[in-house]
This record gives structure tokens, sequence and C-alpha cells, in this order.
């Protein structure tokens, strides 16, 4: 499991839903990338990255998964 999978949970889906694997795998993918290509460049604003996406998959993935009023 990359680094990315394991900090956005990308296995965890209980519902199943194809909305929240697009943007988990996606975010997965952002964090990789940040750790392969930037943290060797600039570690800190490279985990700030990777952190900001993380928050941004969980608010992405709340929004997806509830249900409108």
């Amino acid at each position: 499991m990359s680094i990315g999978a394991d900090r956005v949970r990308q296995d965890f889906n209980p519902s199943g839903d194809d909305l929240v694997a697009r943007l988990k795998g996606y975010t997965a993918a952002l964090i990789d990338l940040c750790e392969q290509e930037l943290k060797p460049l600039e570690p800190r604003l490279a985990a700030l990255a990777q952190t900001a996406y993380e928050e941004a998959a969980m608010w992405a993935v709340k929004a997806a998964t509830t249900k409108a009023k």
C-alpha cells in the first residue's frame, strides 16, 4: 500500500460508493506524487501539501456521503 493510499484509508469504503473511491484514489495519487517528486526538493512544503490534500479528501468524502436535506 502506498503512503497516499494509507493516509486516505483508500480501502475503507463500506458503502462501495464509486465517487468516494475516485476521490480517495485521486487524493492518494497526489499525496504519492508529493512524496516522490517534492519531498526530495522541499520536505516541509511537501508535507504541508500532503496534509492539505488529506484534509480536502476528508471534506470531499463527507460531502459525497451526506444526504441532501
